[in-house]
Formats: structure tokens, sequence, C-alpha cells
């Protein structure tokens, strides 16, 4: 069996890692030239971790990152609303680590190319659509090193190429970006460290201006200041979509966070310190009626793009990997290993789609602002619990795939 991977991200090289631990032989094909360690931050939660220790490389991602204590959640106001511990603090087995998103990427791609060979692993090779019959599929490409156009032949081919896939579009023409007025800015900043140096933070809500804060390298210039990871966002009626990873202005974003002045974080000077910024806008997809097509199927953004809350995007498509691994570990006609693959996953990442849309981790915020009218308070106790608190936190944890078992 041979299998053709259209994307070397995070979905692309597990899905490759764990095909070579099973003696499955595959192609991985990334459309970038040179793979580097470029992008923010991202966070890898105990079922996230459980995936990539399985594939080795746990002990390389503890040493490239912070392992996170506690989640702290606070109003626009600064107010505490609600912690917890994580990762291994909390009864995991397995720690919450905040990394560089491209040490993670480094990470797997030097684990790939190592364990699959180098010549399978073929970088500058932009996917522009795809044929199949009943034997075989081909997917066709750029190939950006001879600038000429090439055909790749393999038994099944799955789409690992993001949330603008090219595989995913040809499958579903209609499909379309949905964008509800959220944009977003993300930036690193060398910085003392925060709370305990080992927090989430989430601050505040979307409507208001929401930060989310945390450290990826601890540190980072050896006196003692730390790489700290932090993400703005803000719906407005009737926004424009901000660009995609477009360099931004921090001073246009340090404007909304203007008085937040706190005393365990000063924000506008957060922001205005970055040393870069970007714009996104926070979007995601309605759920596919399928991913399958023939020999074809789709994995992680490409099958079902999610709102970047909970930090749960990553964990999901390295489940998918794990899953689609298994299955055709586990079947001998591939094609009944794609199906297997959708019915056991389509379903429940919709679920976390929809999630993230509507009762998301920071839901704890929304619900603090709705039962004090957006005002100050005098403590979070006279409004609502820490019990049932603690149970939106559990309900968003069942969902995604990592509730504490005990």
């Amino acid at each position: 069996m041979n299998i053709a991977i259209v994307g070397g991200g995070i979905a692309g090289l597990s899905f490759a890692l764990g095909l070579h631990q099973r003696g499955i032989d595959c192609d991985v094909f990334e459309s970038v030239m040179d793979v580097k360690e470029i992008g923010v931050g991202i966070t890898l939660l105990p079922h996230a971790m459980r995936e990539l220790s399985a594939l080795g490389v746990q002990a390389e991602l503890e040493a490239a990152g912070i392992e996170n204590l506690e989640s702290v959640f606070y109003t626009q106001h600064g107010q505490y609303v609600y912690k917890e511990p994580r990762g291994r603090h909390a009864g995991y087995t397995l720690p919450e680590i905040g990394i560089h998103r491209g040490k993670l990427h480094r990470i797997l791609f030097e684990a790939a190319v190592k364990r699959l060979g180098k010549d399978k692993v073929h970088t500058g090779m932009r996917c522009t659509g795809f044929s199949q019959d009943k034997e075989c599929v081909q997917i066709e490409f750029s190939n950006a090193h001879t600038q000429t156009a090439e055909t790749h032949t393999a038994q099944i081919a799955v789409a690992c190429d993001g949330v603008n896939s090219v595989i995913r579009k040809q499958m579903h023409p209609q499909d379309q970006l949905c964008f509800a007025g959220i944009n977003t800015w993300r930036g690193v900043t060398v910085h003392p460290p925060i709370l305990t140096g080992k927090s989430y933070l989430r601050i505040g809500t979307v409507e208001t201006g929401k930060m989310v804060i945390y450290p990826i390298i601890d540190n980072v210039d050896g006196k003692g200041n730390q790489l700290i990871n932090w993400v703005a966002e803000l719906q407005k009626p009737n926004a424009v979509m901000n660009d995609w990873n477009r360099a931004g202005d921090p001073a246009v974003c340090a404007e909304i966070y203007k008085d937040w002045h706190f005393d365990f974080l000063d924000v506008p000077e957060l922001i205005m310190k970055a040393d870069k910024v970007f714009e996104y806008p926070m979007v995601d997809k309605d759920a596919l009626p399928f991913w399958t097509q023939g020999r074809v199927t789709l994995m992680g953004d490409a099958a079902h793009p999610m709102y970047p809350r909970g930090s749960n995007g990553s964990a999901q498509a390295l489940i998918d990997a794990r899953t689609l691994a298994e299955q055709l570990s586990q079947h001998t006609d591939p094609q009944e290993a794609l199906k297997s693959y959708e019915s056991l996953r389509l379903a429940p990442t919709a679920k976390v789609v929809e999630t993230n849309r509507s009762v998301p981790p920071d839901f704890i915020i929304m619900k603090a602002d709705e039962l004090s009218g957006g005002k100050p308070f005098r403590h979070i106790d006279d409004l609502i619990s820490q019990d049932e608190l603690r149970q939106i936190s559990d309900h968003y944890k069942t969902v995604a795939g990592f509730a504490l078992t005990k």
C-alpha cells in the first residue's frame, strides 16, 4: 500500500509517522520549499500529547516548550473569575505544553525525514488537483524547485493541506469560510514571567476585546525573561476580515486594550513590545456531509477547520492521524479503511467545531460578564459559584475528548 499525504503540517507529518510505525509506505508532499521555524505559539493539551508521545517525540517537545501549571480567567477589568490546574498538575499522566509552533513543526519534520527517509518527504510541491479511477488516485502538483507540473500516483490520498485545502474545494465546490466578525492579532514578546511563569491566561470576551496569553520559551534572553505568546480577538458588527498572516500594526491592536493596566500585567505594553504582530481573521467552516470520495479523504483543518479556541485544532488533527493509521493497518481494502475512519471522526469533530463557536472555554468569562452586566463586581462568588464555573470547563473537556477519568 502506498499513500500520498498532501500537506506536511502537524496532521500530515504525524500521520506519516503513525503509518511508518505500522509499516505502511507513504510519501509526504509539502508546498513550502524550506521548512523554517516560523509562526507563533501553540498549546498541546494532554490528548494531543498522548498522540505525540505515542509517536516518540514527547521528550523533545517538553525540552522545547513550557509545561503549563494553571489556566486562569479574568474579566476585561482584570478581575479574577476562575482558575484550575492543568496537565500533570490536574492529575493527567501527560503534561500540557506551550510551545513555539515552528519548533513543534521542526521536531515532527525532522522525525519524518529521519524515519521515512529524505526521498519520502517532498518539499516545494503545491497540490493543484486530483483525479482517480478504480485502481489508484493521481495527485497533480506544481513543483517549485523545477517550475514544472508533476503527477504522483498512489493507492489513496489524504488531504492535510489546511483550511484552504485544494482537495476539499474540488470535493465540495460550494464550500465557504464562515466569518462572524471576529478578527485577531497574534504576536510574541520578550517579557518577565507573568503570574507563575507557567500560567495560561484568558482575559475578557470577544465583544469587548479578549486576550489569550501564555509563555512558550523560558529564559529566552539569558536574563530570566520568557517569550510570551499572545492572541488578541475582537468582534465587531459588519467587520471586514483581516488579511491572512499579514504583518499588523501593534499600535492598532494596543489601542483596543489601552485601559488594560492590571496589577499582574500591562497589556498595551506587552503588545507594543512585540517583535512582530500578525493579523488573522477568526474563521471556521460548517461541518461537511462527507470527507471521503473514493480513494481520497480529508484530515485536520482540511476536514474540520475550527475556531482556535481551547487549543483543540491540533489535538483533533493528531487524533485523526492516529485513527486513520489504525484503520489502514486493520483493513485489507484501503477504501474501507477510509470509510471507517470517516465514520469514527466526522461526527465528533463536527461537535467540537460547533462547541468552539457557541460554548468555548472562555464561556466562563462570558458568563461572568453576563451576570455582572459587564461591570466590575465585588467578588466572583457573588455572581456564580466556582463549582458552576468548573462544570462549564468540564463540559468543554468532555466534548473535546480530554475529560479526566478517575
